[in-house]
Protein backbone atom coordinates (compact mmCIF):
# COMPACT_ATOMS: atom_id res chain seq x y z
CA UNK A 1 0.00 0.00 0.00
CA UNK A 2 1.39 3.78 -0.39
CA UNK A 3 0.83 5.86 1.38
CA UNK A 4 -0.77 9.55 -0.76
CA UNK A 5 0.41 13.05 0.56
CA UNK A 6 -2.67 15.42 1.74
CA UNK A 7 -2.46 18.52 3.21
CA UNK A 8 -6.11 18.94 4.06
CA UNK A 9 -5.80 15.32 6.31
CA UNK A 10 -2.09 16.41 7.77
CA UNK A 11 -4.19 19.66 9.11
CA UNK A 12 -7.49 17.61 10.74
CA UNK A 13 -4.76 14.87 12.20
CA UNK A 14 -3.21 17.73 13.79
CA UNK A 15 -6.51 18.80 15.07
CA UNK A 16 -7.42 15.21 15.59
CA UNK A 17 -4.81 15.18 18.67
CA UNK A 18 -7.19 16.92 21.88
CA UNK A 19 -5.49 17.36 25.37
CA UNK A 20 -9.42 17.39 27.43
CA UNK A 21 -9.50 17.98 31.27
CA UNK A 22 -10.23 14.18 31.55
CA UNK A 23 -9.07 12.57 28.35
CA UNK A 24 -6.71 12.66 25.13
CA UNK A 25 -7.74 11.84 21.97
CA UNK A 26 -5.60 10.56 19.14
CA UNK A 27 -7.22 10.31 15.63
CA UNK A 28 -5.71 10.71 12.32
CA UNK A 29 -6.75 10.16 8.35
CA UNK A 30 -4.91 8.54 6.25
CA UNK A 31 -5.26 7.89 2.18
CA UNK A 32 -3.77 4.42 0.23
CA UNK A 33 -3.45 3.55 -3.18
CA UNK A 34 -4.38 -0.14 -3.21
CA UNK A 35 -0.39 -0.96 -4.65
CA UNK A 36 1.43 -3.84 -3.99
CA UNK A 37 4.75 -3.16 -1.92
CA UNK A 38 7.66 -5.67 -1.84
CA UNK A 39 6.01 -6.67 1.12
CA UNK A 40 2.32 -6.76 0.10
CA UNK A 41 3.30 -8.97 -2.19
CA UNK A 42 4.52 -11.93 -0.12
CA UNK A 43 1.40 -11.27 1.73
CA UNK A 44 -0.86 -11.71 -0.63
CA UNK A 45 0.88 -14.73 -1.61
CA UNK A 46 0.45 -15.91 1.84
CA UNK A 47 -3.35 -15.43 1.61
CA UNK A 48 -4.14 -16.68 -1.46
CA UNK A 49 -1.96 -19.93 -0.93
CA UNK A 50 -4.14 -20.55 2.99
CA UNK A 51 -6.46 -23.05 1.81
CA UNK A 52 -6.38 -22.55 -1.36
CA UNK A 53 -7.97 -19.37 -1.64
CA UNK A 54 -8.08 -17.25 -4.92
CA UNK A 55 -8.33 -13.35 -5.08
CA UNK A 56 -12.11 -13.30 -5.43
CA UNK A 57 -12.76 -16.34 -3.36
CA UNK A 58 -14.92 -14.83 -0.12
CA UNK A 59 -14.75 -15.29 3.40
CA UNK A 60 -17.24 -14.78 6.45
CA UNK A 61 -16.93 -11.25 8.37
CA UNK A 62 -17.83 -10.94 11.67
CA UNK A 63 -21.57 -8.71 12.59
CA UNK A 64 -20.43 -4.70 12.76
CA UNK A 65 -19.98 -4.10 16.29
CA UNK A 66 -21.81 -0.57 16.13
CA UNK A 67 -25.02 -2.61 14.95
CA UNK A 68 -24.90 -5.22 17.56
CA UNK A 69 -24.08 -2.24 20.61
CA UNK A 70 -26.97 -0.77 18.98
CA UNK A 71 -29.12 -3.49 19.54
CA UNK A 72 -27.41 -5.91 21.67
CA UNK A 73 -30.31 -8.10 21.91
CA UNK A 74 -30.61 -8.36 17.99
CA UNK A 75 -28.47 -11.15 15.70
CA UNK A 76 -27.22 -9.34 13.03
CA UNK A 77 -27.23 -10.84 9.32
CA UNK A 78 -27.76 -10.23 6.08
CA UNK A 79 -28.46 -12.28 3.07
CA UNK A 80 -25.44 -11.98 0.39
CA UNK A 81 -25.78 -13.40 -2.78
CA UNK A 82 -22.89 -14.47 -5.57
CA UNK A 83 -24.90 -15.48 -8.12
CA UNK A 84 -24.42 -19.14 -6.89
CA UNK A 85 -25.51 -19.26 -3.31
CA UNK A 86 -26.06 -17.24 -0.30
CA UNK A 87 -25.19 -17.03 3.07
CA UNK A 88 -26.35 -15.50 6.36
CA UNK A 89 -23.29 -13.18 7.11
CA UNK A 90 -21.32 -10.58 5.45
CA UNK A 91 -18.53 -11.54 3.22
CA UNK A 92 -15.13 -10.28 2.07
CA UNK A 93 -12.69 -11.09 -1.03
CA UNK A 94 -9.38 -12.62 -0.54
CA UNK A 95 -8.39 -9.68 -2.14
CA UNK A 96 -10.10 -6.92 -0.38
CA UNK A 97 -8.99 -8.45 2.88
CA UNK A 98 -5.58 -8.03 2.03
CA UNK A 99 -6.08 -4.54 1.16
CA UNK A 100 -7.30 -4.11 4.77
CA UNK A 101 -4.82 -5.77 6.06
CA UNK A 102 -1.97 -4.21 4.38
CA UNK A 103 -3.45 -0.96 5.19
CA UNK A 104 -2.98 -1.92 8.83
CA UNK A 105 0.46 -2.70 8.43
CA UNK A 106 1.24 0.38 6.72
CA UNK A 107 -0.23 2.42 9.07
CA UNK A 108 1.00 1.51 12.44
CA UNK A 109 4.33 0.10 10.89
CA UNK A 110 6.84 -0.80 12.46
CA UNK A 111 5.10 -1.11 15.72
CA UNK A 112 2.58 -3.69 14.77
CA UNK A 113 2.13 -6.86 12.43
CA UNK A 114 -1.56 -7.78 11.34
CA UNK A 115 -0.65 -10.18 8.99
CA UNK A 116 -1.97 -13.06 10.86
CA UNK A 117 -5.09 -10.86 10.93
CA UNK A 118 -8.59 -13.22 9.83
CA UNK A 119 -11.84 -11.78 8.33
CA UNK A 120 -13.21 -12.55 11.49
CA UNK A 121 -11.96 -9.41 13.09
CA UNK A 122 -13.63 -7.58 10.47
CA UNK A 123 -16.70 -5.72 9.51
CA UNK A 124 -18.78 -4.15 6.91
CA UNK A 125 -20.78 -1.43 7.93
CA UNK A 126 -24.46 -0.81 7.49
CA UNK A 127 -24.60 2.44 5.67
CA UNK A 128 -22.53 5.84 5.61
CA UNK A 129 -24.91 7.22 7.57
CA UNK A 130 -24.56 4.87 10.40
CA UNK A 131 -20.70 5.33 10.65
CA UNK A 132 -20.98 9.33 10.59
CA UNK A 133 -23.43 9.32 13.09
CA UNK A 134 -21.90 6.60 15.06
CA UNK A 135 -18.19 8.68 14.84
CA UNK A 136 -19.90 11.76 15.41
CA UNK A 137 -21.55 10.32 18.69
CA UNK A 138 -18.29 9.59 20.14
CA UNK A 139 -16.13 12.21 19.60
CA UNK A 140 -18.95 15.05 20.33
CA UNK A 141 -19.48 12.80 23.81
CA UNK A 142 -15.79 13.21 24.67
CA UNK A 143 -14.65 16.30 23.13
CA UNK A 144 -17.67 18.05 23.27
CA UNK A 145 -17.06 21.77 21.39
CA UNK A 146 -13.80 20.77 20.95
CA UNK A 147 -14.44 18.82 18.35
CA UNK A 148 -17.43 21.64 17.04
CA UNK A 149 -19.36 21.98 14.06
CA UNK A 150 -16.49 23.50 12.19
CA UNK A 151 -13.58 20.54 12.20
CA UNK A 152 -16.75 18.25 12.24
CA UNK A 153 -17.45 19.95 8.64
CA UNK A 154 -13.80 19.80 7.54
CA UNK A 155 -13.37 16.54 8.94
CA UNK A 156 -16.00 14.89 5.98
CA UNK A 157 -15.48 17.68 3.63
CA UNK A 158 -11.74 16.45 3.30
CA UNK A 159 -13.18 12.41 3.59
CA UNK A 160 -15.10 13.05 0.77
CA UNK A 161 -13.55 15.32 -1.19
CA UNK A 162 -10.34 12.53 -1.05
CA UNK A 163 -12.20 9.17 -1.33
CA UNK A 164 -16.25 9.79 -2.63
CA UNK A 165 -17.75 8.49 0.44
CA UNK A 166 -21.19 7.40 -1.12
CA UNK A 167 -19.18 5.21 -3.48
CA UNK A 168 -17.53 3.38 -0.91
CA UNK A 169 -17.76 0.06 0.82
CA UNK A 170 -16.88 0.71 4.72
CA UNK A 171 -15.31 -1.71 6.99
CA UNK A 172 -14.08 -1.63 10.40
CA UNK A 173 -11.11 -3.61 11.90
CA UNK A 174 -12.43 -5.13 15.94
CA UNK A 175 -9.82 -7.59 17.39
CA UNK A 176 -9.46 -9.49 20.45
CA UNK A 177 -7.58 -7.48 22.96
CA UNK A 178 -4.45 -9.33 22.51
CA UNK A 179 -4.66 -7.99 18.89
CA UNK A 180 -5.78 -4.60 19.50
CA UNK A 181 -2.84 -1.91 18.75
CA UNK A 182 -5.22 0.29 21.19
CA UNK A 183 -5.57 -2.40 23.89
CA UNK A 184 -3.01 -1.07 26.48
CA UNK A 185 -4.37 0.10 29.97
CA UNK A 186 -6.73 3.25 30.00
CA UNK A 187 -8.22 3.46 26.71
CA UNK A 188 -11.66 4.34 27.05
CA UNK A 189 -13.05 3.96 22.91
CA UNK A 190 -11.15 3.17 19.78
CA UNK A 191 -11.94 2.97 16.08
CA UNK A 192 -10.83 1.72 13.05
CA UNK A 193 -12.71 2.26 10.06
CA UNK A 194 -11.75 2.05 5.78
CA UNK A 195 -13.32 3.22 3.18
CA UNK A 196 -12.72 1.63 0.21
CA UNK A 197 -13.46 2.75 -2.87
CA UNK A 198 -12.82 0.15 -5.54
CA UNK A 199 -13.45 2.23 -8.97
CA UNK A 200 -10.24 4.61 -7.66
CA UNK A 201 -7.90 1.36 -5.63
CA UNK A 202 -8.11 3.83 -2.91
CA UNK A 203 -8.55 3.19 0.94
CA UNK A 204 -8.95 5.81 3.28
CA UNK A 205 -8.23 4.62 6.77
CA UNK A 206 -9.68 6.61 9.90
CA UNK A 207 -8.52 5.60 13.70
CA UNK A 208 -8.97 7.05 16.72
CA UNK A 209 -8.48 6.48 20.86
CA UNK A 210 -9.64 7.96 23.54
CA UNK A 211 -7.37 7.25 26.92
CA UNK A 212 -8.47 8.58 30.46
CA UNK A 213 -6.05 11.29 31.95
CA UNK A 214 -2.84 10.44 34.00
CA UNK A 215 -4.45 10.62 38.05
CA UNK A 216 -1.99 13.69 38.73
CA UNK A 217 0.42 12.69 40.94
CA UNK A 218 -0.25 14.22 43.95
CA UNK A 219 -3.19 12.33 44.26
CA UNK A 220 -1.50 9.10 44.48
CA UNK A 221 -1.01 9.89 48.27
CA UNK A 222 2.30 10.74 47.97
CA UNK A 223 3.02 14.21 49.27
CA UNK A 224 0.80 16.66 49.37
CA UNK A 225 -1.67 16.75 52.50
CA UNK A 226 -1.84 13.18 52.65
CA UNK A 227 1.97 13.31 53.60
CA UNK A 228 1.42 16.08 55.79
CA UNK A 229 -1.30 14.05 57.42
CA UNK A 230 1.38 11.52 57.74
CA UNK A 231 3.88 12.90 59.38
CA UNK A 232 1.75 14.58 61.94
CA UNK A 233 0.35 10.99 62.84
CA UNK A 234 4.35 10.12 63.37
CA UNK A 235 5.05 12.99 65.95
CA UNK A 236 1.67 12.48 67.98
CA UNK A 237 2.86 9.00 68.17
CA UNK A 238 6.58 9.94 68.53
CA UNK A 239 5.48 12.68 71.58
CA UNK A 240 2.82 9.69 73.57
CA UNK A 241 6.16 7.42 73.47
CA UNK A 242 8.10 10.24 75.10
CA UNK A 243 5.27 10.97 77.53
CA UNK A 244 5.20 7.21 78.99
CA UNK A 245 8.99 6.77 78.67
Amino acid sequence: MKLLENSRFEAINSAMSMELENSRIDGRIESYSCKMAGNDKRLYKTLNNEGGNSPSDLQALAPPQSTMSHSPSKQYSRSFSDGEGSHLCDTISTRTLFYLISTLNASFNPDYDFSNAKSEEFSKEPSLQWVVNGIDSQLNATAGDTFGTLLKQQLWSALDEEILLPECDIYSYNPDLASDPYGEEGCIWSFNYFFYNKKMKRIVFFTCRATSAPTPYSDSGIGGDSGMDLSTDFSIEDENENMVD
